[in-house]
Order: structure tokens, then sequence, then C-alpha cells
């Protein structure tokens, strides 16, 4: 037997120090989730400290114990979750926890609850490493391809406050919430893309099969034909002859976009041209606003550190003028001086936010008044993408009815060029 001491919390976040005498540290973990605690801390009272012995020789493992260390890390590294994936497996884990089962045993049963796009093996990895005595946050940041920083620190908030169960179920609010918007953003582009696909389709179609036909009856008429059947002639007869260098061109323009997209000069250019573009700058603002306020509210709210919520907010955004406005304001809150103040002077947040917060500040209530911020800009870009789907549909419509128009008017006065001719 070994002696340890610990550290742990109950639900109402009242710590718990004592000493238990059990074999092994896990054993420790064990029997203080047994008394309803939750561990923050568990070590070895007197003498060295206990490493993890290896299974004997036909003893049984289990889960990622069974996997050599490489295969573990590339399973562990499989892609990034989806927004909703993530918010269906931290409202199972909420729901768990919440029924009163011990976290580990929680995260066991976890490895059998069908998550999609997250691996059995990271719900084992997290049980293994809190079996081991760290912290569930702890062991999330070990996997930052699943766990941002925003789902780590906000953990850690719930384990030091005892309000896992609580923080957990606000978490997957907020994916959800961010899930929804996502799902908006793809809803509004569905219909566009189908009628671009489809017109595309046609012309393609079109010029690869029907229009060689033509050609060939064409130059078996002898006729002179309109400007616009051969301007069409000579645009299929380049790209039957030139094909492979127009891809070339193609590939070139690609790659050389791919890599200003990718230069810090290029990222600040189309940043700041999606937010002054018309009718999609609405949108971009919209979802960039919301995004950043929901994000900040979330994190205040859970006891998070002012300036650490910042950094995370910083990071998440993915638009460069956004991350040097809260960079700014970041630095200038390290003075001591309040978060709206700084916002305002960076002459990018919109009137609205910067007013709600100054309220949020006196009343001292900010992330309500964040929250506030975030269901506002969510509900005016419901109604921004509403328009601009009305508003791309049309223009779509149009734009494949004039290419389509424009083959079939080229076809036709050619015959009717040959008719007359022949008429004659």
């Amino acid at each position: 037997m070994a002696q340890f001491s610990y550290r742990a919390r109950r639900r109402s976040g009242e710590v718990v120090k004592g000493l238990l005498d059990v074999p092994d540290r896990s054993a420790a973990l064990m029997q203080i989730e047994r008394l309803g605690l939750f561990p923050v801390s568990v070590e070895t009272a007197k003498g060295p400290a206990i490493t993890r012995k290896e299974p004997a020789a036909g003893a049984k493992m289990s889960g990622s114990a069974l996997l050599p260390p490489a295969l573990r890390e590339l399973l562990l590294r499989k892609r990034k979750p989806r927004l909703q994936e993530l918010a269906t497996f931290t409202q199972q884990l909420s729901n768990l926890l919440h029924s009163g089962m011990p976290l580990t045993v929680a995260l066991n049963s976890m490895t059998h609850l069908e998550s999609k796009g997250i691996s059995p093996e990271v719900s084992k990895q997290l049980k293994q490493d809190v079996m081991e005595g760290k912290g569930l946050s702890d062991a999330m940041a070990r996997q930052p391809h699943i766990f941002s920083d925003l789902y780590v620190n906000m953990v850690r908030a719930g384990e030091q406050s005892g309000a896992l169960v609580e923080v957990l179920k606000r978490l997957s609010q907020h994916y959800e919430r961010f899930a929804e918007v996502q799902q908006k953003f793809v809803s509004a582009l569905i219909y566009p893309a189908v009628v671009a696909c489809v017109g595309i389709a046609i012309i393609i179609f079109f010029m690869t099969y029907m229009l060689p036909t033509f050609i060939s009856i064409f130059e078996g008429m002898n006729v002179p034909l309109p400007t616009t059947t051969q301007f069409l002639i000579g645009i299929s007869k380049m790209f039957g002859t030139y094909w492979w260098l127009i891809l070339l061109v193609l590939l070139a323009l690609i790659v050389l976009f791919k890599r200003y997209q990718s230069s810090d000069l290029g990222k600040r250019a189309i940043d700041s041209w999606k937010m002054r573009a018309p009718v999609l700058g609405k949108v971009v603002k919209l979802n960039l606003f919301g995004q950043f306020a929901r994000t900040l509210a979330t994190l205040l709210e859970n006891g998070v550190p002012v300036l650490t919520a910042l950094k995370i907010s910083e990071e998440i955004i993915p638009n460069r003028i956004l991350k040097d406005a809260i960079a700014k304001t970041r630095e200038e809150v390290t003075d001591g001086k309040t978060i709206a103040q700084p916002l305002a002077r960076s002459q990018i947040f919109p009137q609205l936010m910067i007013d709600l917060l100054k309220i949020g500040e006196e009343t001292g209530d900010v992330p309500g008044a964040l929250r506030n911020v975030a269901d506002a800009y969510e509900n005016e870009l419901t109604i921004a993408l509403r328009v601009m789907t009305n508003l791309i549909e049309p223009a779509m419509i149009i734009v494949m009815a004039l290419g389509v128009g424009f083959l079939l008017l080229s076809v036709l006065s050619a015959m009717f060029a040959i008719t007359s001719n022949i008429a004659r």
C-alpha cells in the first residue's frame, strides 16, 4: 500500500483535501470519484513517486494500450471534427457526468458511444491520462487537433470552480450555435452552386460533343458565317488544340494565387476585400462580429481571465484585419483600460457593440452584453444571408442563361445564314 494526498472539489465548488492508503494512483482516483468528488491533484504523500507498471504477460490490456504508439498517434491525428460533431461529443460527456457517473467511468462509456468524427481512441487516451493523475483539461490539451484552446481553457475553468458539468453544457451550446451559423452559410450557397454546375456542364457538353458536328457542317457549306459563330468556332478550336497549355496556365494561376493567399500581404488584402465587398461584405462582417462576441462571452462567463479570453478569441477569428484589432485591444487592456475603449479606437467594430459593451462594463455584466451583441448579429446574419441568396439566385440564372443563349444564337444565326444562301 502507498499513501497519497489529494485535493478535490465538491459539486458545490468547495475544496477538499485528504489522504488515502491505496495500491496506486489509479486506485486513488477511483476512490476519490466514488466519494463524489472531482480530483484536482493526486500526489504521493511520502516516498518516491510511483511509476505505472507494465502489465504482466497474459494480462488483459485495454483500449489504446493494445496499439503501437505510432498507430495510436496516427488515429488521434485524424481530421479535425466538425462543429456539430464536437457539440455532440461534449453533450454526451456532460450528460454522463450529470447523471453522477465518475469522470473515468464516463470517459470509458464515451468509448462505446457513437461520436461521429471523433475516434474512440480520443476518449481512451483521455481516460488513460486522467487515470495517471492529469486533469481533464490537461489531458485535452495533449490533443490540440481535437480540442481547441477555447475548449481546454473552459474545461480548466470548470475544474477549478467545481462546475465542470455546467461548463460542458455551455460548450455544447456554444458549438451548436456556431454549427447552426455554418449550416446557414452552406444552405445559402447550395442553390447557386447547383445552378452554376448545371450551366457549366451544359456549356462543356455543347462545346465538346455538339459544336464539332455543327462546325463540320458549316465548313462544308462554304458560306460566310456570322461573327458570333466564327468567335465560337475559334474558341472551340483553341480549346481542342491548346487544351494542355490552357490547363498549365490555369494551374500556374492557381499556384500563384495560393502563394499570394498564404502570404501576410495577401491575407490582409483578401480579408480586407471580403469585408468591403458589396452584399458579401455585410454577411462576412456580421458573422465575424457575432463569432467574436459569442466566443468572448462564453470564455468570460466561465471564469477565463480577460487577457486569456482575448488571446483565444484572436486565434479563433479567421480574419487578419480583425485579428490585428483584437491584438491591439489586448495590449491596451494590459495597461488597465476597458475593452470598449480600445475596440472603439480600432474603427472596425460597430457602434452597437461598443455601446453595449460600455453598458456591460458599467453594470458589471460584460458576458451578458456580449451575448446580446452576438444574438443581435446572428439574427441580422440570417436576414443578410437570405438577401444574399435572393440576389445570387437570379444573378446566376441570368449569367447561365446568357452563356447558353450565346451558344444557341451562334448556331442558329449560322443556320439562318446557310438557309438564306441556299434560298438564293
